[in-house]
């Protein structure tokens, strides 16, 4: 074969694939956060589960880029096995969409869509814009690799050590074999049925040939899904397992059908295409996809239960009071960028929850002097810096990923609400501290003293709840209420601290007890000023 023709296939491949990566990463940079929202909220049953999939995969033109963001989601608990069959499903379907278009040979109007994403790309500063430009230079980038490699194609045809290779490929099995190798190492089954559409177009693979080397891409495309899972849990290296046992089990019943009706099918196929061999093949991965997943709809919980058996056993069930452990978050790797920033939320969620009971188990062990509270407060105090370190070294990992740009806005802001949910942790030992200065000195409180710092406690209790509703759901319902109960707890000190003057003037406490109500007030105080930063970190609203 001409060295120049071998050239050209590889330069074509290589943008082919930078293309296909640059379209599929702008998209989740510029919609990953959205899609995301559209993946939790919309998957309650398997059919709008199938429904989702299709789109997300569709937009993102990657089945892979889908499973494995369903797989992260699995894993951190937000979303549970029987929600992620029905996206996986639907995932199947969603990933035609790449070969079909490049069966209707897009491949004159690439330099034109290539200049309008690099317009876009040099003329503004919006990162949305741009990352919108990439999408469409990714999108020009793959058709011109399209060209090239077709352009290449032409050329082998007149290649006798080529012919004899296709040639080779006429056992059903090998052909299924071959796509599944090269869509394994490629990662992508939209990459290798595309290019077997230029295959078909050229006249290089016969249809049928086609058809079975479609089956291999299919199972070949679980490999991503399988490798992310390789470090999550148990229900991660399941909902992987499902995506790939889909593939396999309707791989069988399609290469069956295909084994007795391939010439029956073909004429059909070829119809619907006009006779237009490239299309033909992407017709036929959608029918196979399709009927995939009619087939195997009704057999979805099923499938789910094979995955239980083929990996048994369960994963030890993270409480949020265990100590030393991250629940959400994954400590070896980032299995999803697009869905990092949830677990983060959930897991600063679970640490804020931690510090709250911790300081309600504080200020009991101040007025019932608990030896054992003081010592669990310690205790919680160490769990919550464990996690604020865990969840800081994570922050910083995945700012060096690919995150959609809504998620990179909130990095520096979830820094910020570590910090103030361990300071509030801080607060909870300081009054722990207090609590075994009164132990160990005998230092009483007046029954109007214990009123009053419980009266305050309720306020600030009311502020975290707000305030945590606020963080972990995005949402500015309290936001009004916030406001006010800071502004309150803010008089509420100061109206404290000026009837403690009055006692001690009055000589109604002891000076000692008086240093001891005067730093819890100012502290609870301070938990309040933290409070209102966690509930405005990540909403825009201005304090």
């Amino acid at each position: 074969m001409n060295i120049e023709i071998i050239l050209s296939m590889a330069g074509g491949l290589g943008l082919f694939l930078f293309g296909m990566k640059l379209m599929s990463d702008s998209i989740e940079k510029v919609a990953g956060a959205k899609l995301r929202q559209i993946l939790e909220q919309l998957t309650t049953n398997r059919f709008m589960g199938i429904l989702v999939g299709t789109i997300f995969t569709a937009i993102v033109q990657s089945s892979s880029a889908c499973t494995v963001m369903v797989v992260s989601f699995v894993n951190s608990g937000l979303m549970n096995l029987y929600q992620a069959a029905g996206v996986i499903f639907g995932a199947n379907i969603g990933t035609t969409i790449t070969s079909l278009l490049v069966s209707f040979k897009l491949e004159k109007i690439a330099p034109a869509v290539l200049l309008v994403g690099v317009i876009m790309i040099m003329f503004t500063k919006k990162q949305k814009v741009i990352k919108l430009g990439e999408t469409i230079v990714g999108f020009g980038i793959l058709f011109i690799g399209l060209s090239t490699m077709s352009g290449a194609m032409s050329g082998m045809k007149d290649s006798p050590a080529v012919l004899d290779m296709f040639a080779s490929l006429q056992v059903p099995i090998m052909a299924v074999l071959l796509g599944f190798l090269v869509t394994a190492v490629i990662q992508s089954s939209s990459v290798t049925v595309s290019i077997l559409v230029l295959l078909a177009n050229q006249g290089l693979l016969g249809l049928d040939m086609c058809l079975f080397t479609i089956l291999g891409c299919n199972m070949g495309s679980c490999v991503s899904a399988l490798l992310a899972s390789l470090v999550g849990k148990k229900d991660a290296k399941r909902a992987a397992t499902i995506h790939f046992a889909f593939n396999v089990i309707g791989t069988t019943i399609v290469f069956i059908i295909f084994s007795f009706g391939i010439e029956h099918i073909l004429a059909i196929l070829g119809q619907a295409a006009n006779h237009d061999a490239g299309r033909t093949v992407a017709f036929a991965h959608i029918c196979v996809k399709v009927f995939q997943v009619i087939t195997l709809t009704p057999f979805m919980r099923g499938i789910v239960k094979l995955t239980y058996w083929i990996i048994p056993g369960d994963d030890h069930k993270v409480g949020y009071r265990d100590s030393y452990q991250l629940k959400y978050i994954g400590e070896k790797v980032v299995l999803n960028p697009a869905t990092a920033m949830v677990e983060v939320i959930k897991e600063l969620d679970r640490m804020a929850a931690l510090a709250s009971e911790n300081l309600n188990r504080a200020m009991n062990a101040l007025i019932t002097l608990d030896e054992e509270q003081i010592e669990e407060v310690d205790e919680v105090e160490k769990n919550i810096d464990f996690l604020s370190h865990a969840i800081s070294d994570y922050l910083v990992k995945i700012n060096q990923t690919t995150l959609p740009i809504e998620d990179l806005k909130m990095i520096g802001a979830l820094f910020h609400v570590v910090n103030d949910i361990e300071r509030i942790g801080d607060h909870a030992e300081n009054i722990a501290e207090s609590a075994r200065r009164r132990l160990d000195t005998g230092v009483s409180f007046s029954k109007e003293a214990q009123a009053e710092l419980g009266n305050m406690l309720d306020m600030v209790n009311t502020m975290l709840r707000f305030s945590l509703e606020m963080f972990a759901n995005s949402t500015e319902e309290h936001v009004e209420d916030v406001r006010h109960l800071e502004d309150a707890i803010d008089e509420k000190e100061k109206e404290l601290q000026k009837k403690h003057l009055d006692r001690l003037t009055n000589n109604e406490c002891t000076p000692e007890a008086g240093v001891i109500f005067s730093d819890i007030v100012s502290g609870l105080e301070r938990i309040a000023d933290h409070a209102a930063n966690i509930a405005f970190a990540t909403i825009g609203a201005d304090i």
